[in-house]
């Protein structure tokens, strides 16, 4: 009683969503897997199963460290987010794969804790509203053929685009962006959409980008609570975004936090429901 209970099962029907979530399975410890994998996740979200994941590293085989690192990268931005193999398949955890795949799985590692905020928002959205965290990229315009073909990125909600390297030796990518601005969050580099852009990609970084009017909550760098990171605007738009707080342990609905972006003069303003400013927000894209 009062206590969050966490369960997953590989099986299901419609309506498992009500129980928990699902995994992938056992996934091909391969290039192919990893695309799978997406895949996967993006089709249980549009059937109503917002909360899923892969093996990352695969079930049965041995991951080169590339492989393992592309692996961790794609499900760290993915709601559920577990390494996982078969008994005689070789261990997953970091440092097996060399100092090198370690301290880029600690890099992930760190950006997942700091999105933790945001996935806590996104997982009440998914219970209220039944939008998946992991969206494809027409999500908002179905129209828009050009995106209804882009399988290799996603939305991660509203605010983030998500573009993982799924093929081996790959250090760059070609990204399909919606409409609007979108920022390169490792390079603030602004881009206009629609559009395709090529954004370097090496091993250790996977392309995000924020777009333009965005409110994020992440974990503050002290750790201790979390914060608002804002993406301007374009000049003359507006922006905002809705925010969840995890209520704590039980089943709390959690306070829905509202707020709007807009230029005042050459500042960005952030302002809550009663368009009382918003203290200590980190404004990027400036």
């Amino acid at each position: 009683p009062a206590e969050r209970p966490f369960l997953f099962s590989r099986s299901g029907w419609a309506g498992m969503q009500r129980y928990g979530g699902t995994w992938s399975g056992d996934v091909e410890s391969s290039w192919d897997g990893l695309r799978a994998s997406l895949a996967l996740v993006l089709g249980l979200g549009l059937c109503g199963v917002p909360y899923s994941g892969p093996d990352v590293g695969g079930f049965g085989g041995s991951p080169s460290p590339e492989l393992y690192v592309r692996g961790l990268q794609l499900g760290a931005y993915l709601p559920l987010f577990r390494t996982h193999s078969a008994i005689w398949a070789g261990r997953r955890e970091p440092w097996e794969f060399g100092p090198e795949a370690a301290e880029q799985a600690a890099a992930v590692m760190a950006e997942r804790e700091r999105l933790r905020p945001y996935f806590v928002t996104l997982a009440h959205l998914a219970r209220r509203t039944g939008a998946p965290y992991v969206r494809p990229v027409w999500w908002g315009t179905p129209e828009e053929r050009q995106l209804r073909d882009c399988e290799d990125a996603f939305l991660l909600g509203d605010a983030l685009l998500v573009a993982p390297v799924l093929e081996c030796g790959a250090d760059r990518r070609a990204v399909r962006l919606p409409r609007g601005r979108w920022y390169d969050t490792a390079t603030g580099a602004a881009y206009e959409g629609p559009g395709q852009i090529l954004l370097d990609a090496p091993q250790g970084r996977i392309p995000v980008l924020a777009r333009a009017g965005s409110v994020l909550p992440v974990r503050s760098a002290s750790g201790g609570g979390t914060e608002l990171e804002v993406w301007a605007p374009a000049r003359g738009r507006t922006g905002g975004g809705v925010v969840i707080r995890d209520p704590g342990p039980g089943f709390g609905a959690g306070e829905v936090e509202r707020y709007t972006v807009r230029w005042a003069g050459d500042a960005v303003v952030v302002e809550d429901e009663s368009g009382k400013p918003v203290e200590g927000v980190t404004v990027r894209g400036l």
